[in-house]
């Protein structure tokens, strides 16, 4: 099994301005971090940071971001999403998984869901590799899923935003039909923003054809962990 990347925020609180800065840490306490980022405003502090992270692209790590609750409930949901984390990079271990504040970015490439030029339909081997999500998301119900939907820089970039568009609504219609909870997932076309790789070559426009998730708590999930940090 890979590692998964864990980005943690560090956090400082003054009266005239809020600093920010994200490391990647090994190994770090979600509980601890959860009340880091409540002491400072929680909710307030994770749609700023979230807002901010989102302008120009970072769309799933800003609403990753952007969900944070903070305080030791925050750290309640980031044990959760722990485990979930690494049962996603057991099952599919040509994900890209990422831990951050209180929720997952999970970035679907050519090597899990893979889409040809001008295609929004999924192959046999992207269904293949969302068929092995399912049991995973079925065993967290209480989470949120924002899909986002990317193109690499082939055409115009208006035909582009509405492929982009498409393809993430494949995946949703695709993981709705293997009995999830359609409500659970939200889609958005990102176009031709945020590539990871060149759009000079055959191969880095095919990971840029990809998709992405934001994995966070549900109103539900929060209200436990509210209730689990009282106790």
């Amino acid at each position: 099994m890979k590692k998964i990347s864990v980005i943690a925020l560090a956090l400082i609180f003054s009266t005239s301005s809020i600093l920010t800065s994200c490391e990647a840490v090994k190994n770090t306490n979600n509980t601890q971090r959860g009340a880091a980022i409540g002491a400072v405003g929680g909710a307030i502090l994770g749609g700023v940071l979230g807002n901010n992270l989102g302008k120009g692209g970072n769309g799933a790590l800003g609403a990753v971001l952007g969900g944070v609750v903070g305080g030791v409930a925050g750290g309640v949901i980031g044990n959760k999403m722990d485990k979930q984390a690494r049962q996603i990079d057991n099952a599919l271990p040509g994900a890209d998984v990422v831990r951050v504040g209180e929720g997952i970015k999970l970035v679907l490439n050519e090597n899990a869901v893979r889409f040809d030029t001008s295609k929004s339909t999924l192959t046999a081997t992207a269904k293949a590799n969302l068929d092995k999500l399912v049991p995973v998301f079925s065993e967290y119900p209480d989470t949120n899923i924002v899909i986002y939907g990317y193109t690499d820089s082939t055409g115009k970039v208006e035909y582009n935003q509405t492929l982009s568009e498409q393809r993430a609504a494949a995946v949703k219609s695709y993981l709705a039909s293997k009995g999830l909870l359609g409500s659970r997932f939200t889609t958005t076309g990102m176009g031709i923003a945020d590539p990871i790789a060149t759009n000079d070559t055959p191969e880095g426009r095919s990971q840029n054809r990809r998709v992405e998730f934001a994995i966070t708590a549900n109103d539900k999930m929060v209200q436990d962990a509210q209730k689990e940090a009282q106790k």
